[in-house]
């Protein structure tokens, strides 16, 4: 599919150039500008395609094409023309290496892009390691103390221990969730595999799952009468809007209600997850989607396991969506977390 899709678009551009030239033929008294015209063609090839094979084959048919349909005599090739073989070189020569340093910058971007996925990837991992020690110790004291003491522990201690347990597991199984998240984005690489889907249909599996956690959270649904089709991996969206109104509740504090509201404009929707808390504190709302907000120390937010790591995995899956997110503060009180997903799917062009 690639290689066909490589040769369309080596044909195209050849084409276009061509017929641009013949436009051109009967307005301009010479043909200085043809050659130009080529190697404009051949750069376009070289940004589109993949490798350098098409960029120099481009560049083979071009020179050629030149001396057969606009260098006389017409419709022949003839090399031996007076000043072409130089001709010739100068123009195969500007082609290949027109072709070469797009093929070495999209190269250079592939591996920017890598480097930018693991150093992702790593932040993660260590914001990971810091936290994922708290809730391990917490469990297994819990569940020793409740297994040493037995027979001295009244019932509402031995409750309170396991409500104990069963928090720290429920937060190791949101941190699980984000890492399968990112795993799933790294394993599919950084340009995701979309498809259409209704916005409506997300939102609404992701407040079913939330609402099993917090039963009693009131939740609001704002969405427009008009569908909403957004391109976007509906298992990722549906995890960031889930991580996002979880951290409503758990660092609202008193947090007693989330409004989740979709809109859209001509080029893109917009997702919003608001709530009635307590709001974000300023110092840490610049750094909110780093991922580096529970490494802070002595600090009164230090003990908010997952905020930090839970929305940088959230950004992480918009950016990938070629989306933008950010957080602020409503003036009537509470936060208020969108983000925007395109409504057009982006051209794969083997970058």
């Amino acid at each position: 599919m690639k290689i066909l899709k490589n040769i369309i678009i080596t044909a195209a551009m050849l084409a276009a150039a061509t017929a641009i030239c013949f436009i051109l033929r009967p307005l301009v008294p010479t043909d200085t500008h043809v050659p130009l015209i080529y190697v404009l063609a051949v750069l376009c090839v070289s940004r589109l395609t993949e490798g350098y094979f098409y960029g120099v084959l481009a560049s083979m048919v071009a020179v050629v094409g030149v001396n057969y349909i606009f260098t006389y005599p017409y419709f022949q090739v003839d090399f031996t023309v007076t000043g072409y073989p130089l001709t010739f070189i100068v123009m195969l020569t500007v082609s290949i290496s027109v072709s070469a340093l797009m093929t070495q910058i999209k190269m250079q971007e592939h591996v920017r892009l890598k480097a930018e996925k693991e150093r992702m990837r790593a932040n993660l991992l260590r914001a990971v390691s810091h936290d994922i020690r708290t809730p391990l110790t917490s469990i297994e004291g819990a569940a020793a103390g409740i297994i040493d003491n037995k027979d001295v522990l009244t019932d509402e201690q031995k409750e309170e221990l396991l409500l104990n347990i069963k928090e720290e597991a429920q937060w190791m199984v949101r941190m699980v969730e984000n890492l399968l998240s990112i795993t799933r984005m790294n394993d599919e690489g950084t340009r995701l595999t979309t498809q259409e889907e209704l916005a409506e249909e997300i939102v609404s599996s992701a407040v079913v799952k939330f609402s099993k956690r917090f039963p009693d959270i009131k939740v609001e649904v704002d969405i427009p009468e008009e569908v909403v089709i957004v391109p976007m991996d509906p298992i990722l969206i549906q995890q960031v809007i889930v991580n996002i109104m979880e951290n409503a509740v758990i660092h609202g504090e008193s947090t007693t209600q989330v409004k989740v509201t979709v809109s859209a404009n001509e080029t893109e929707a917009i997702f919003s997850i608001e709530d009635n808390g307590k709001g974000i504190d300023g110092k840490i709302l610049p750094m909110l989607f780093t991922g580096q907000i529970s490494h802070r120390e002595g600090e009164t937010y230090d003990n908010k396991r997952s905020m930090g790591i839970g929305l940088s995995v959230c950004k992480s899956i918009i950016d990938a969506h070629r989306g933008k997110v950010w957080a602020e503060n409503k003036i009537d009180g509470g936060a208020k977390i969108s983000f925007t997903l395109p409504l057009e799917e982006e051209e794969q062009n083997g970058d």
